[in-house]
């Protein structure tokens, strides 16, 4: 296993700084993926769409990564299991099922399922491998999650009283599962790889389990055209919200951990408002920067570093 700076240590606090940029840079990333897939949705099949985009995120990490990967084939060998469980997790199920339940369900209730996520994370990071958190990291949690579910609601609490779901909401919601299962076994499971080796391997592992279901959605007639549209919406969603949200998130996980790297999550409904607002012209409101004003802090209380002995196990 690739070795890491002792906690607390002053070789880990510019690891901390680059985290904690990162943490304001992936959702972003994250984010890109969802609105191309509501764009998309009409002439690329949801299925083909998670393979085809991970296909081309191989492809470019092979350059980086090719090398690493051919010198251990044997670490592949031993952790062929964790590789096509974290690639089916995380590249089949985050990718094909968002995919699914966004055709059928309301933006809204995708951001009440996911806010679940971040907190589903700490909850497996604490039951299982008995990670803990301070109370001013509580706090900020707690202040996190009020002002996702105030844009969510906009403002309006009745929005949870009257919320209707559908088939897509169980989707989306095994979605939010699976990522959560899959930041921890990121996190905590040990790996011989590289951080860059282990990424392509785990890409590997989820192409292996997407594909069969790729080839029954082409046999059942459902095929992406291959025009200039689709082959560019794969270009982009390889590069960004694959290997750059994937990477960044890998990254911000090794350094602060798989409770407090979930917290992310977070952001994804102010980003989504402030890009509804720079792209479509909506109009901001006032639940956005109160929700915004609750989440900021939060993050910050949230992620700031614990007392040695209290950090996650590596």
């Amino acid at each position: 296993m690739t070795t890491q700076p002792t906690p607390g240590g002053s070789a880990d606090r510019p690891h901390e700084r680059l985290a904690f940029i990162l943490i304001f840079v992936t959702p972003a990333l994250f984010i890109t993926n969802m609105l191309v897939a509501r764009a998309t949705a009409d002439f690329i099949p949801p299925v083909a769409l998670a393979f085809w985009r991970w296909v081309g995120a191989f492809i470019l990490l092979l350059p980086f990564a090719g090398r690493a990967l051919w010198q251990a084939r044997r670490a592949i060998r031993r952790e062929w299991l964790d590789l096509l469980i974290l690639g089916g997790l995380g590249m089949g199920v985050c990718g094909a099922f968002v995919y699914i339940g966004a055709a059928t369900t309301t933006a809204t209730n995708i951001g009440l399922i996911y806010a679940a996520s971040p907190v589903l994370i700490i909850l497996l990071d604490r039951s299982i491998y008995g990670a803990t958190m301070s109370t001013r990291q509580g706090a900020g949690v707690a202040l996190a999650l009020i002002g996702v579910l105030a844009i969510i609601a906009r403002g309006d609490p009745d929005v949870f009283i009257n919320l209707r779901f559908t088939a897509g909401d169980l989707w989306i919601a095994a979605a939010a599962v699976a990522w959560a299962f899959y930041s921890i076994m990121l996190r905590h499971r040990p790996s011989a790889f590289s951080m860059a080796a282990r990424f392509a391997a785990i890409a590997a592992g989820g192409l292996v389990t997407l594909a069969p279901f790729a080839a029954v959605e082409a046999w059942s007639g459902r095929t992406p055209a291959l025009d200039a549209t689709t082959i560019g919406t794969i270009v982009f969603l390889a590069f960004v919200p694959s290997v750059g949200a994937y990477y960044c998130y890998a990254l911000v996980q090794r350094t602060l951990g798989a409770s407090r790297t979930g917290l992310l999550m977070y952001l994804g409904p102010v980003y989504n408002a402030g890009l509804a607002w720079l792209l479509l012209g909506e109009t901001l409101r006032d639940y956005h920067l109160a929700g915004a004003a609750l989440i900021l802090p939060g993050l910050y209380l949230a992620t700031q570093r614990a007392k040695a002995g209290k950090l996650p196990p590596a």
